[in-house]
């Protein structure tokens, strides 16, 4: 991912355990996208990335959400679950977060030192 993201869809393609998930993405990279986030919503289909972001807040949300901050090369650097209404510390390392719901991250593979890749729609037509 060596260029700037736009906001849109896409695939979060997570390499680990020996397979690849590819898992449906909202792309958030504007800041009015980023700031709404998941606010208001009942449940995710797929994830959905910040970026740029290296915290996140779950003021006004309904579901509890599973969290991972990345690097800036798309490694995973930590991955927690969030209730509704806490608000998450900064992590200095991290440039963009995954938001999805409680306990998805986990059935992909999401934790720590995963690599994953981030494949925009008009890159997945091409």
């Amino acid at each position: 991912m060596g260029r700037r993201l736009r906001d849109g869809r896409g695939l979060l393609v997570v390499h680990g355990d020996g397979r690849d998930v590819s898992v449906p993405l909202e792309i958030a990279a504007s800041y009015r996208a980023r700031t709404k986030g998941l606010l208001g919503r009942d449940h995710v289909e797929g994830a959905v990335l910040l970026s740029p972001a290296n915290s996140v807040h779950t003021f006004r949300m309904r579901i509890p959400i599973d969290v991972a901050y990345l690097d800036r090369h798309l490694v995973v650097i930590a991955v927690t679950t969030m209730r509704p209404g806490r608000l998450g510390l900064p992590r200095v390392r991290a440039r963009h977060v995954v938001e999805a719901e409680a306990g998805a991250m986990a059935g992909w593979g999401l934790r720590g030192g995963v690599q994953v890749e981030v494949v925009a729609e008009a890159d997945a037509v091409a």
